[in-house]
This record gives C-alpha cells, structure tokens and sequence, in this order.
C-alpha cells in the first residue's frame, strides 16, 4: 500500500463518508452532511471529491429535476479496502491514526443515531461491551475467521422491507504482551 492511499483512507472525514456509505449504499451529499453536521460543508464537498478522484466513490446518478445536478455517490466494490498484506506494510503510527479516524467515524455514527427521533438504543439492541478473552494466537485467528465468515454472509444478502443496517465494529488487540 502506498503512503497516499494510507493517508487517503485513514483521513477522519473520508472515513465517515465511506462508513456511511457502507450503510445507506448510495447517498447524495444533502444526505452526507445531514449524518455529518459537524463537518463544514466545503470540507464534505472536498472529502467528496477526493475519494471520487482516487477511484473510491463513483456517480451513481444524477438528478436535474430540481435546477444543479444532485449526484448520488456509491462505494466502488474494491474502492475503500485495506487488506491484511496493506495493514502488515502500515507503520505502528499510521495503525494509530487509523484507529483514530476509525473511532472518529463510530461516535459520528453512534450520535447520528442517538439524535435521530425515536431513538432506543434497548429497543435497538445497542451494544458496546468490552470481553476479555485469553486466547492463543491459532484460537484467535479461528475466532477472526469465524466472526468474518458469519459477517460476509450477512454482508451479502439484500436488504428486507423489516430489516435497518447495523454498524458492527469487531476490534480486537491483546491487553498484555506476550508473559503478562
């Protein structure tokens, strides 16, 4: 991975708006920015415009009905992806940040929901537990393994009339070193 497309995808708002996307599937910008209000708008349309040029998003259609072309942007399917050979090539530093922007993009998440009308985080089945869990590291993978397969079956399916997305953040690193 190359250190442009690490601090392309690592940035705290280009995050967000792939995160949102990854939920809603296509969004305009109005929709964009009514998840992010904290964002000014000229840095939204700029995040935009970035991950459009470096291939990430894509047009998915547009709208002349109403005067300026609105446009609707989609992830690409291999556009915001980083694999295990791209996270083994990134620094302790960039793993910092983009831990950061990660966590960024969750609480923008998590406050968009909790301000959204009718919010029930019980109802909703919120969750935000922490688990320690003494593995090896072959248990642990196994435990990766399983979690990603499950995830990926239910990433392929469809959207149901009575189904909502669901933000799931699996995160995990060891709480020791190795003896503690």
């Amino acid at each position: 991975m190359s250190t442009d497309w690490i601090e392309l995808l690592l940035h705290p708002v280009r995050i967000r708006i792939v995160t949102a996307l990854r939920a809603r599937g296509v969004l305009t910008t109005a929709q964009l920015a009514e998840r992010m209000r904290d964002v000014s708008q000229a840095t939204l349309y700029r995040q935009v415009a970035t991950l459009l040029e470096a291939g990430v998003l894509e047009v998915d259609s547009e709208d002349r009905s109403h005067g300026p072309a609105e446009r609707r942007y989609r992830l690409r399917p291999d556009g915001a992806k980083i694999t295990v050979e791209d996270a083994r090539a990134m620094s302790l530093d960039d793993h910092r940040r983009g831990f950061t922007a990660a966590m960024g993009a969750l609480i923008g998440e998590f406050n968009w929901y909790l301000d959204q009308a009718g919010a029930d985080p019980a109802r909703d089945r919120v969750s935000y537990r922490h688990m320690v869990l003494w593995l090896t590291e072959q248990e642990m993978e196994a435990l990766q393994n399983r979690v990603q397969e499950a995830a990926f079956e239910l990433m392929r399916r469809r959207p149901a009339p009575s189904s909502r997305p669901y933000l799931v953040t699996p995160i995990c690193f060891p709480t020791a070193g190795p003896g503690d």
